[in-house]
């Protein structure tokens, strides 16, 4: 009986790693177990990076909302406070845009407020 072997497999399941780790310096994009840690601790970082983008986002917002309010002698938490009061439903991401893109309509949202 003949030998079997899995070559086809394994030759597909390293090339889809390598392809991963083409662009890596030195033989971190071309050698099998150098290639396969470094892809192994990017997706890593991915994984991990994917939650922090949206802590980051999310600090933003707060930020410019913070910057936007003060210019009407609020603070954020006051305004953030007093929004949730009055029932107004915008998020913290639209509320960031308005401040920045469109001064006028962020403006009628804090009159309204106070």
């Amino acid at each position: 009986m003949p030998r079997s072997v899995n070559a086809v497999a394994s030759r597909a399941r390293r090339k889809k790693v390598l392809k991963l780790a083409k662009g890596n310096f030195g033989s971190r994009g071309n050698v099998w177990t150098v290639a396969k840690n470094t892809v192994e601790k990017g997706l890593t970082y991915a994984y991990r990076d994917r939650k922090n983008k949206k802590r980051q986002f999310r600090s933003l917002w707060i930020q410019r909302i913070n910057a936007g309010v003060r210019s009407y002698g609020m603070t954020y938490s006051e305004f953030m406070g007093k929004i949730n009061a009055k029932g107004i439903q915008l998020n913290r991401k639209v509320l960031a845009d308005l401040a920045m893109n469109n001064v006028a309509a962020f403006e009628k949202i804090v009159k309204t407020v106070k």
